[in-house]
């Protein structure tokens, strides 16, 4: 059973394939560009909004993965938690997504607040619906440093760290992302129904 990523961001698609060690398809090379409203109120409602539609649509002989991730700041109450993707507007880019978050900060007169990552996984196949969670904490500062990730990797600082997740070494997110982490829960039920399709 062919796994695939129920995305369209080019660098969640990275970030799956470095931790999985194997490429994944994205969803758009077999179904196009479809519209998948995320109105769900967690990162979980959105991560299996958006796994269900596309495995509805490209049927039993898949697995589809779907990830629904953001910060949760705790200066601005949680925000911008499941609009993370579109803090700025509904088709911001990443930068104007960041810079809307360091002005917010900027506005309270901080240059710094405790913060924090989730990542969402949802599982769909014609074994069921699974969803699992990964979570990392830290920082976030009113200013970017770093080029590498993307998103609101330049201002968040994890836990136990003086750089920030642009600067820091992928071999080192690869071990404390809260993706990496939620997908290190999904591993083995992956693997479980991947099994389960070959004894079929």
């Amino acid at each position: 059973m062919e796994l695939i990523l129920a995305s369209g961001n080019r660098g969640k698609l990275k970030e799956f394939e470095k931790i999985l060690g194997y490429p994944i398809k994205p969803y758009k090379e077999l179904v196009g560009d479809i519209e998948i409203v995320e109105d769900g109120q967690t990162f979980k409602d959105n991560a299996l909004i958006k796994a269900s539609k596309v495995y509805k649509i490209v049927g039993k002989d898949y697995i589809v993965i779907s990830d629904d991730s953001g910060i949760c700041v705790d200066a601005l109450d949680g925000k911008p938690g499941i609009y993370s993707a579109r803090f700025a507007g509904e088709n911001a880019s990443d930068i104007e997504n960041l810079d809307k978050l360091i002005d917010s900060l900027k506005k309270m007169q901080l240059d710094s607040s405790k913060a924090h990552y989730c990542a969402a996984i949802a599982i769909v196949s014609k074994y069921g619906e699974y969803v699992v969670h990964g979570w990392m904490h830290g920082k976030v500062i009113a200013q970017k440093r770093g080029t590498k990730g993307f998103g609101y990797d330049p201002c968040f600082i994890p836990e136990g760290f003086k750089e920030t997740l642009g600067e820091l070494d992928d071999s080192i997110k690869k071990e404390i992302s809260h993706r990496s982490k939620a997908l290190n829960l999904a591993m083995p039920i992956i693997n479980l129904l991947q099994k389960k399709g070959l004894n079929e």
